[in-house]
């Protein structure tokens, strides 16, 4: 239900994407907007700041004055802010409730939303399950992916397909789509959430008791999540492993869906995505098609038309015989996994290297390195521990690189018909963001034709 918003002061917690598009919405419907951000003005949010001062929210930056927190009715915290920080601890004590930007819109909108979370997978999935959904709705992606859902709430959608990470729904206290989807769990943001048990109930909450969605998706190979959904009492499908019923599954080279009966809805020589992961995804994102309503033949064609997500296995060219595939996204060493797989039984080149996370590498290094890599090229921070780790566990043909464009050069002199850039690592140590290392890749690739 829509609150009434007008002369009330709210307080925006981070200069950020989401951040100003709360601020906007709430501005437009009479809010008094007040947005505060710890760290200073940079040129990368200076634009963000003058377009929020001419629309006459108040903006400060460097700190969070009293100024701006007293008297507020509520705080919209970016989902980066960890929980353990001094400014949760400042509203707390002020008795200033805090939700995210998410948790807003979905109070706000008059139209459901689609949920998707896991540790992998989420973008293409989001993506190809609002492609398949818009050859019958007006269903847009929102949420993680980049696009504020508070921004499409005046467009009215049919639904919001949303990817949601564990830091948006640890600040969504009430959040409730009418589809929830479960694809993978595999460590990562543990500082943030302090621990791994931690990040897991972030993101098991999206089924919990009061918040349990209409249709619950749960993945059938990852095995925590699918322990988890035994013991799951809603309406529920799984995909990824064939049962009697509720279920979406690969047989005779072909996926199928089964309710009250079984359907083959596309051949996987039709399907331009490459690796098993991705099948998992298609299979996800076409348990929801089917629940809403989808025709079979609607799905197929959105499936075949479906183009690769940028900076996730994308193709980039070939180069003096060698195909260059970009998977910036791939920030830690299980997002490399779904790639190095991609690719069984190819001669390849794995460009790695970043910024540490410093997620255990055991792992990564024996069971898919030693497996699916002939040379690999390290960069960045992480060069040196992941060397050894992977030295440790039998893996010898290393090479370092000072610069991702030195990379690409070495990676043409060896003869390996793959080359991969899947960093397993964050970017911030060379880069701005994942998006921008892959720019920078696919530019530099490009330049060699």
């Amino acid at each position: 239900m829509k609150r009434k918003w007008t002369d009330k002061k709210v307080l925006i917690l981070g200069l950020s994407k989401s951040g100003a598009a709360a601020a906007k919405y709430l501005s437009s419907k009479g809010a008094d907007c007040y947005v505060t951000e710890k760290n200073p003005l940079t040129d990368k949010n200076y634009t963000l700041q003058q377009e929020l001062l001419s629309l006459g929210i108040s903006v400060e930056t460097g700190h969070h004055t009293d100024e701006y927190i007293d008297g507020a009715y509520i705080a919209i915290a970016s989902p980066g802010i960890p929980p353990k920080s001094e400014i949760f601890e400042r509203l707390k004590e002020k008795n200033i409730p805090v939700i995210g930007e998410v948790e807003l819109a979905y109070l706000e909108a008059n139209s459901p939303f689609i949920a998707i979370t896991g540790t992998n997978g989420k973008t293409t999935t989001t993506m190809l399950t609002s492609h398949i959904l818009n050859s019958e709705y007006k269903a847009p992606v929102c949420g993680n992916i980049g696009v504020p859902p508070t921004s499409l709430i005046d467009e009215n959608p049919d639904y919001f397909v949303c990817e949601v990470s564990s830091f948006q729904l640890a600040l969504a206290p009430t959040f409730r789509p009418q589809i929830a989807c479960f694809l993978t769990f595999t460590p990562d943001h543990l500082d943030w959430h302090g621990g791994l048990e931690n990040y897991f109930e972030a993101k098991a909450s999206l089924f919990k008791d009061y918040k349990q969605p209409m249709y619950a998706v749960f993945s059938g190979v990852d095995e925590k999540i699918y322990e988890f959904s035994k013991h799951y009492n809603g309406d529920k499908f799984i995909y990824a492993k064939e049962l009697d019923s509720n279920c979406c599954y690969i047989k005779n080279n072909a996926i199928y869906f089964k309710r009250n009966k079984e359907e083959e809805i596309i051949k996987l020589e039709d399907i331009r995505l490459v690796g098993e992961h991705n099948y998992q995804n298609i299979m996800c994102a076409i348990v929801i098609a089917k629940l809403i309503g989808i025709s079979n033949e609607n799905i197929r064609e959105r499936i075949k038309t479906f183009e690769p997500v940028e900076h996730r296995i994308e193709y980039v060219a070939q180069v003096n015989g060698k195909t260059f595939y970009n998977d910036s996204k791939a920030t830690n060493p299980e997002a490399s996994f779904v790639a190095l797989k991609a690719f069984e039984g190819k001669k390849l080149t794995l460009i790695a290297g970043g910024r540490d996370k410093n997620t255990d590498l055991t792992e990564f290094c024996k069971d898919y390195i030693n497996k699916y890599v002939s040379t690999v090229i390290l960069i960045g921070e992480a060069t040196q521990r992941f060397k050894e780790n992977m030295e440790q566990n039998g893996f010898t043909n290393i090479i370092l690189s000072n610069s991702l464009q030195e990379a690409i050069d070495t990676s043409l002199t060896l003869d390996n018909e793959i080359v991969l850039l899947s960093p397993a690592c964050a970017s911030y140590d060379m880069f701005n963001s994942y998006e921008h290392r892959g720019e920078v890749f696919k530019e530099y690739v490009k330049s060699k034709l």
